[in-house]
């Protein structure tokens, strides 16, 4: 007799666990244990249940993936747990997977990658999907953002010019200016809209 892969699954959207939920129904080896529409959810129902593996969205209400992930971890650092996310951005992956996933997989893929990243992972390993390697493949050399030029971006993102940026973060505008410069730099971009879009598409602030 099999014991299944126990698993839980997260999501705020209903549709994507019953697409999840439709997957693993056939799978013999795998079984759907319990769902949460919510970080603080996942956190109480991983305590309860205790998954094999944990299908995290990183994008919630209430709290995030990322946040529920450190959550479970420090509680249970042995904790497997699968991020999903519609978009994938080199620093969001980095983030993940610094913060203890074993997986990172792209919604749009789930049909296609999702049992054999389970099995992969209950087994041992690590996965990434092939777009996700791909991003950190291609900016493994490039220069971070500050935290001090990602507070910046964000603001840029949300419209504002030099000078309401200046006053929101207490600094000169001069030192706004500099900031950019380096941003434009360090992101290829052109100009604001394309250093917004690139962050927005790296993960370096939410769209």
């Amino acid at each position: 007799m099999i014991t299944p892969i126990r698993i839980l699954a997260v999501d705020d959207h209903a549709l994507l666990r019953k697409g999840i939920a439709a997957i693993l129904m056939s799978q013999a080896d795998i079984s759907l244990v319990v769902e949460a529409s919510n970080g603080r959810e996942a956190v109480d129902q991983y305590r309860i249940h205790r998954p094999d593996i944990t299908l995290m969205d990183l994008q919630m209400p209430e709290m995030n993936g990322l946040d529920a992930m450190i959550a479970i971890l420090a509680e249970f650092p042995d904790a497997k747990i699968i991020m999903l996310t519609t978009y994938v951005g080199d620093v969001q992956v980095l983030r993940a997977m610094k913060a203890g996933a074993r997986g990172y997989l792209l919604k749009t893929l789930l049909d296609k990658e999702l049992l054999e990243t389970i099995r992969a992972i209950h087994a041992g390993r690590k996965m990434l999907s092939a777009e996700a390697s791909f991003e950190l493949a291609e900016h493994a050399t490039s220069d971070a953002l500050t935290p001090a030029e990602t507070d910046v971006l964000r603001l840029i993102a949300t419209g504002n010019g030099n000078k309401q940026i200046a006053a929101q973060l207490s600094i000169t505008e001069d030192s706004v200016k500099g900031r950019v410069k380096n941003i434009l730099s360090k992101l290829g971009a052109i100009d604001r809209t394309q250093a917004a879009m690139i962050g927005v598409k790296r993960g370096f602030i939410q769209s």
